[in-house]
């Protein structure tokens, strides 16, 4: 594309001072598309320590302007739905002219779309348009993201499971598949030295519900091989308990929240990557393994299966622990060693590079 365009990317979920970690896969996103263009970040969150109504944080990074309202908190839906208005209008004005909207969240932050006079795509990721958990949604929320979603030039889900989510739930529009982006440059194979111990790692948000956490230690605990358990995640400590009543307190470390610049540093020593969860979309994580060179052993939920070639580890059914123990031993037994092929399909499909390009031919026809 010859013309830079000015992004707006209006995100409903993105790190700050009050969730650190929430939305960086959106911050991937962003930073990939500001290879190409010039990127300017919306976001606004309620912040029980603001001490102004409204107190607002500019940053630059990776060629990502950011721009965030922290709102003082209320329990008045009122109040707290006006302050939100008052800092869109603030923030909208800092930012200045933009070419399209890049919305992330359809609903409740694609209400903020009937403000701009502008074309818009549409990027989701959320796992509770899946069911059985979409039946909790509001009938506004469905209402007025029919509307949203029908006025998007694209839609953009993760997978292609998440897609057919969306459109089940009546959510209609022309849909294109974007999935994760992945830094191969710092996610990337090295040599590692010999050990006798077999490392398993997991990294998540460490919700149980979600990401099945004590059946994964438990179903570590049937392992008849040396071997550790790596848990990171914020609050992971809350499974010590758990643990030490199955007596792995020798076999599990328990390391909360680590910078994204650091998780690579924990992928690629491990001898594979696990994930147990009851539901997903399509996990960076997993991707980011992928890059490294290191082999995943994860539920077959969401779109996973969209993005997982058979030869780089294996899909097992939810809940099937007796699965889990079989696969964890085979690749002890028989590891799995095609690095450089793992590291150029994540190259190949989750790139950089390659993200930015994808999202650049939609903006093209978006402003067309």
């Amino acid at each position: 594309m010859a013309n830079k365009l000015h992004i707006l990317f209006l995100c409903g979920w993105y790190p700050s001072r009050v969730l650190t970690n929430n939305g960086d896969f959106i911050q991937r996103h962003a930073q990939a598309v500001a290879t190409k263009h010039k990127v300017s970040v919306l976001h606004i969150i309620t912040d029980k320590n603001c001490k102004k109504k409204i107190e607002i944080s500019i940053d630059r990074k990776k060629g990502v302007t950011t721009y965030i309202a922290y709102v003082k908190q209320t329990k008045n839906r009122l109040i707290k739905g006006y302050r939100f208005y008052l800092a869109f209008k603030r923030l909208m004005k800092l930012i200045g002219e933009i070419d399209l909207v890049h919305l992330n969240e359809i609903y409740p932050f694609g209400i903020f779309i009937f403000l701009l006079n502008k074309p818009y795509i549409i990027s989701e990721h959320w796992t509770g348009y899946h069911q059985p958990q979409a039946k909790n949604l509001a009938k506004i929320h469905l209402f007025l993201s029919k509307i949203i979603t029908r006025n998007a030039t694209f839609i953009c889900p993760v997978s292609n499971n998440l897609k057919q989510a969306l459109e089940f739930l009546g959510l209609k529009g022309n849909y294109q598949i974007v999935p994760n982006v992945v830094d191969t440059h710092i996610f990337h194979p090295i040599t590692k030295s010999k050990k006798t111990v077999f490392t398993i790692l997991h990294i998540s948000n460490m919700i149980d519900e979600h990401k099945n956490v004590s059946g994964l230690i438990s179903a570590v605990s049937e392992l008849n091989f040396p071997y550790q358990l790596i848990l990171i995640g914020e609050n992971s400590n809350q499974y010590k308990s758990l643990t030490k009543s199955l007596g792995l307190s020798k076999n599990v470390t328990f390391i909360n929240h680590i910078p994204h610049n650091e998780v690579s540093k924990y992928i690629q020593q491990a001898d594979v990557f696990t994930l147990f969860s009851n539901y997903e979309n399509l996990p960076c994580v997993i991707l980011e393994s992928f890059a490294c060179g290191i082999p995943v052993i994860s539920t077959n939920v969401g779109g996973i299966s969209e993005f997982f070639p058979e030869t780089f580890g294996y899909l097992i059914k939810k809940n099937k622990r007796h699965e889990l123990v079989e696969k964890l031993t085979l690749l002890y037994q028989k590891p799995i060693k095609n690095e450089l092929e793992m590291h150029n399909y994540a190259k190949q499909h989750f790139s950089y590079k390659n993200i930015a390009t994808d999202f650049s031919k939609l903006y093209e026809k978006t402003v067309s």
